[in-house]
């Protein structure tokens, strides 16, 4: 009898230990051999991982598209489920999206949300919600922003956050393959909007006090922005965007600019045709890079330099088509006359959905085959 007990014991701990899925383990890849990296899997066997955010270097929140909020503890390496959110709709590219940390965290435990839900009129919409996560619980989950109109599509959600420093966040809604509501001020789908922390609109928006306009809008004319990144040292806002059949697109983001999509656009239709009336026109932005063929960006973080310092200011973005982590230099031109890429993990033959960087300087990316790497030096 007492034979059994301990192998129940013995049993119950071994679950504990697994309940990562995966083992913290190196992974061999010729990428990261050539630069000096070292990169192990945290993560396995997941649904698709599209946000994460550090509690701290030892702490992770992430999301399952299909709902689920996770803890990890890097250090005892288990990996505990906290919620699953009933309202999230997972159809088509919606889910449970994008996870974030409200700015004062340490003092307020909030956390920032986005999924797709349902609305009443059995269309579908993407929702920004806070939840307070305490005692490895999320609790007291509050829908504060619904975008404007819900549409029977359930494709192009966009669904990325980040917050500047003044008090705003930022928020990405793609255009929800209404193309042509990109250009109008009437519909928050293919914009960049700016919110106050508990969703309300700020009073000096560009578009505030516009009759036709909503007041939410921080920028318009983008398909479907899948990165986002405030950059606090230099107070710029930047955003990648998936293009159709190429096009895809790294943009500085400024208030009340228009970023031409889909009048203007270096993509084509998927079936061959050209979109729109050319790459270039009068009032509408350039973007500072274009994908020719496109890479599908998702995630999107400018590098501190801690711990690499040769990568410092570099521009990390996850790909999802093309299956790597794209590295731009902003500061060096190649042949074509765009800024410099390195592309790497290209064998690992992952869609990579995010990428973040750590309190301490490593880097973490998510896959959509639900697994979490760590890039050490």
């Amino acid at each position: 009898m007492r034979t059994l007990h301990f192998l129940l014991i013995f049993l119950l701990c071994a679950c504990n230990t697994l309940s990562a899925k995966a083992p913290f383990s190196a992974v061999k890849n010729k990428d990261a051999e050539k630069q000096n990296l070292a990169l192990n899997l945290i993560l396995s066997d997941y649904d698709v991982i599209w946000g994460f955010d550090f509690i701290s270097d030892h702490e992770i929140l992430f999301t399952e598209r299909e709902g689920n909020v996770h803890h990890l503890n890097l250090k005892t390496k288990v990996a505990t489920k906290l919620t699953s959110l009933s309202q999230v709709v997972e159809k088509g590219q919606g889910g449970l999206l994008d996870l974030a940390l409200h700015p004062d965290f340490k003092n307020n435990s909030l956390i920032f949300l986005t999924y797709s839900v349902k609305t009443s009129d059995r269309k579908y919409s993407l929702q920004l919600a806070t939840a307070q996560f305490k005692d490895m619980k999320i609790q007291q989950v509050k829908s504060i922003f619904t975008a404007q109109p819900s549409f029977s599509t359930t494709h192009h959600f966009g669904s990325r956050i980040s917050f500047d420093q003044n008090g705003h966040l930022f928020l990405t809604v793609g255009d929800r393959g209404r193309r042509d509501l990109a250009q109008s001020l009437k519909t928050h789908n293919g914009k960049v909007l700016r919110l106050k922390l508990d969703g309300s609109s700020p009073k000096d928006n560009p578009f505030t006090g516009e009759k036709k306009a909503l007041p939410e809008i921080w920028s318009y004319g983008h398909r479907n922005p899948q990165g986002l990144f405030y950059d606090l040292s230099t107070k710029q806002l930047w955003l990648n965007e998936h293009g159709p059949r190429g096009g895809d697109e790294i943009n500085i983001v400024q208030p009340g600019k228009n970023y031409g999509w889909p009048i203007i656009t270096y993509g084509k239709e998927y079936h061959g045709p050209k979109i729109g009336k050319g790459t270039q026109k009068a009032g509408m932005e350039q973007p500072k890079k274009y994908y020719v063929p496109s890479i599908a960006p998702s995630g999107l973080t400018i590098y501190s330099g801690k711990k690499f310092k040769f990568w410092k200011n570099h521009t990390f973005s996850g790909a999802l088509a093309l299956e790597h982590v794209n590295v731009i230099d902003f500061a060096k031109k190649g042949s074509d006359g765009q800024a410099k890429e390195l592309r790497l993990f290209t064998d690992l033959n992952e869609r990579v959905r995010n990428i973040k960087e750590s309190p301490s300087g490593d880097l973490f990316f998510s896959t959509d085959s639900g697994k979490l790497y760590r890039v050490s030096p």
